[in-house]
């Protein structure tokens, strides 16, 4: 016998068998059709494809033994797996093939190779976006609206980029490092058109929080390790975990976070020296230097933020009609001006005060501290650090990891949640692939630490001034990238000249926003208790540490399902059939696990020992129980033996077959169900009529 893939082929009764790998099926040629037998059992007709058995014309050439069969060189022996060992698609130019009947024609199973359904064009094209939209890339259409969203996002990110940067504790040249390389790699991964790819104030609250002062070594390597774990999670199709932060964790932790990244800037808004790592401490520390606020810095942060939240609020003010159709071209002009200087607010403002800061030190007389300086030029493209050397410790990959702690996956839940919620608010009610973002983001985050990036996502606001921008695909973020490249190449002696008080500005005004306190009112008229949750992610991350507030919050919710799961609701009524018999009826609104066992058990006794008065018949109404376990099953049966010692009949209505399977594994002692109405009614009868017998006897 021939074994070729699951069908069993008699060298003697066939003689050729010609493989198809292109259409991924076999064509048997026989003289007999009557013998191929499938040794498969599988009845699902997407592992099958037509194959006929037609008839064969033998030529001289050709020879047949038991052992196998030869013609021109070709052979095959018994042994042989043709699949593999002969080429594909062989066939004679001079073979006969008659007209076959219908009904020669036989399915034959055909298992889809792992390794091809991995690499297929529709694979190929969801993994790799860029090739879907590529080839219908226009001028017109995509790239002039790419071009004006990448310039207007890239003049947003540079000032964010240096702020961010000074928010991580790390040079600014590390923020403008992570603004450019992502950008690139997210064109070509990225599945939504709307995020941009670069430092956000989560990702660099988190570096801080979890870099402890090392230095940038650290944060390169958290970025890289971030970008692993993101890949792992993407191929392992780990999306689910992100939805174990429910809205209220996540609300509660984005507010604590704000506040403390916008806590951290208050020292630069003011120009004082304040060293503390924790949110109350800050605020003792700012009640003992009070007296130390530097007028130049604290009138400055102050008068730049006034200006940008009334910038930000300049794009609301409607010029001419509401409909854009009835404007007249100046005012579709004046609000184009209008809008542009409202978005790009940050680099007009980040621009005045660097002048400022450059007349006044050119003049000897600074009222306001200068940014650090930045390092000029791009950066070398290497692999990231995985030992240094500071102070006089030496730390390899193992210690340094260590030193990371739970940031090495915190951080990469985290910038999955925040990009993953970005790529759904602009969606417009298209799903989001998280597994492709998830793969995106690894990617930009594992190719960006090369370049001596933090970790990095994509930046809500960021993609707000990209969705307005009228961006149509991921190319923007290219044109974002040369922008980068570009200030890093020739723009970065100037940046000295920045005054801290106006990148604190920049931050503060961008964070007072993600304080969620709408959220309140919503979840007080739908669900109070999710209310807990909230409050107690943003309390725990504001006054201990932000990954312990998300930890805190995640474990309330998972504590809030277990105690759903294991106490379900379960109505119970009194009924009268048809006939006037009296009975119970007991729901549970949900399947039957064993944390919910003894608890249901409770209450049906507890229901037939009272309101049953231990002798009315009880139903237990399973219509929304899906499914059981062992656990329940000894439950059920213990529930029926109780019934039976006090001989009060026990029913089981709507029980489906899998669930009927279970409760019978354990062999209880009377198991009554029924499917139907009449079938309930019939058995209620015949226990009343039974129990009158008795009585009368």
């Amino acid at each position: 016998m021939i074994q070729m893939n699951h069908i069993d082929v008699s060298a003697a009764q066939y003689k050729r068998i010609v493989l198809s790998s292109a259409a991924s099926r076999y064509k048997m040629e026989s003289a007999q059709s009557t013998n191929v037998k499938s040794t498969d059992n599988r009845n699902n007709d997407d592992y099958y494809k037509n194959v006929k058995l037609v008839g064969f014309a033998k030529t001289d050439s050709e020879t047949l033994s038991s052992s196998g069969y030869k013609n021109d060189g070709f052979q095959w022996n018994s042994s042989d797996n043709l699949s593999t060992n002969y080429p594909a698609a062989y066939r004679r130019e001079n073979n006969v093939v008659p007209n076959v009947p219908e009904s020669d024609t036989i399915m034959l199973p055909v298992y889809p190779d792992p390794v091809h359904r991995c690499c297929t064009r529709k694979v190929l094209y969801k993994r790799i976006p860029i090739l879907q939209w590529l080839p219908k890339y226009t001028l017109n259409e995509h790239g002039i609206p790419d071009l004006v969203a990448g310039i207007t996002v890239g003049l947003t990110v540079i000032p964010q980029a240096i702020a961010f940067a000074n928010v991580a504790g790390l040079p600014p040249q590390i923020g403008l490092y992570s603004s450019f390389m992502a950008c690139f790699v997210y064109t070509i991964f990225g599945s939504s058109k709307d995020p941009a790819m670069g430092p956000t104030a989560i990702m660099a609250i988190m570096t801080r929080e979890n870099i402890h002062n090392m230095g940038p070594e650290f944060a390169i390597l958290l970025c890289f390790i971030t970008g692993i774990v993101q890949l792992i999670m993407g191929f392992a199709q780990l999306g689910f975990l992100i939805d174990f932060i429910s809205g209220p964790v996540s609300a509660g932790f984005t507010s604590a976070a704000a506040i403390v990244i916008a806590t951290s800037q208050v020292k630069d808004l003011l120009g004082i020296n304040i060293k503390s790592n924790s949110f109350l401490g800050f605020w003792d520390q700012l009640a003992v230097h009070i007296r130390e606020i530097s007028i130049g810095d604290g009138t400055l942060g102050i008068t730049c933020m006034i200006v940008l939240l009334l910038l930000r609020k300049m794009k609301d003010i409607q010029i001419g009609p509401l409909d854009i159709k009835e404007k007249s071209s100046g005012q579709r002009m004046i609000s184009s001006i209008i809008w542009l200087i409202s978005t790009a607010r940050n680099i007009i403002v980040v621009v005045f005060c660097a002048l400022l800061g450059y007349l006044y030190q050119k003049h000897g007389n600074l009222p306001f501290k200068l940014s650090s300086y930045v390092e000029s030029g791009l950066p070398d493209f290497k692999p990231p650090p995985f030992e240094i050397r500071a102070g006089n410790e030496t730390y390899n990959f193992v210690e340094m990891t260590s030193k990371l702690g739970s940031g090495i996956l915190v951080v990469p839940l985290l910038s999955i949640l925040e990009n993953i919620s970005l790529a759904k608010f602009f969606a417009d009610g298209k799903t989001v692939d998280a597994t492709q973002e998830m793969l995106a983001l690894g990617a930009c985050n594992l190719i960006s630490s090369f370049v001596g990036s933090m970790p990095i996502s994509g930046a809500l606001s960021r993609g707000a001034v990209n969705n307005a921008s009228g961006v149509k695909t991921t190319f923007g973020g290219v044109y974002t990238g040369i922008i980068v490249i570009i200030a890093l190449q020739f723009f970065t002696p100037y940046f000295v000249y920045i005054p801290k008080a106006a990148l604190a500005a920049v931050i503060i005004a961008a964070v007072v926003f993600m304080v969620e306190l709408h959220v309140i009112k919503p979840m007080w008229r739908t669900k109070k208790l999710d209310l807990i949750p909230a409050f107690a992610t943003f309390l725990c991350s504001l006054l201990i540490r932000l990954e312990v507030g998300i930890v805190v919050g995640i474990a309330i919710n998972v504590i809030t399902l277990l105690y759903t799961l294991a106490r379900p609701r379960v109505r119970v009524e009194k009924q009268i059939s048809e006939f006037g018999y009296e009975y119970l009826v007991i729901t549970p609104d949900r399947s039957l696990v064993f944390p919910s066992v003894e608890y249901v058990r409770a209450v049906v006794t507890k229901a037939g020992l009272k309101q049953g008065l231990s002798s009315i018949p009880v139903v237990i109404d399973c219509r929304h129980i899906q499914g059981a376990d062992f656990t329940a099953a000894k439950g059920v049966k213990s529930l029926i033996d109780d019934f039976v010692r006090r001989n009060q009949p026990l029913i089981f209505y709507n029980v489906k077959p899998s669930v009927i399977s279970i409760f019978q594994g354990v062999r209880p002692a009377e198991f009554n169900c029924c499917n139907t109405e009449q079938q309930l009614h019939e058995m209620l009868k015949g226990y009343y009529f039974s129990k009158m017998q008795t009585l009368t006897l």
